[in-house]
């Protein structure tokens, strides 16, 4: 089923969407699952950038922790 519908509906359609889900008390119920579902085909979330990890730099343990009594 193929929707046509204009800029200006879509927005007032997510929107409604977004105060709906928001305003629900119950966020993991199947039914607000479904309209996130479809407010994701409506309005698809922007890809997030791969996180970078900081490299890791490996060490032996420094003298002072360490040392004997």
């Amino acid at each position: 089923m193929d929707l046509h519908l204009t800029d200006e509906q879509a927005e007032l359609l997510v929107a409604e969407l977004d105060r709906i889900i928001e305003g629900d008390r119950y966020f993991l119920a199947p039914r607000i699952k479904a309209l996130r579902a479809i407010r994701a085909l409506l309005k698809p979330y922007p890809a997030r950038a791969a996180a970078v990890l900081p490299q890791r730099i490996y060490e032996p343990p420094s003298k002072g922790r360490y040392r004997r009594r």
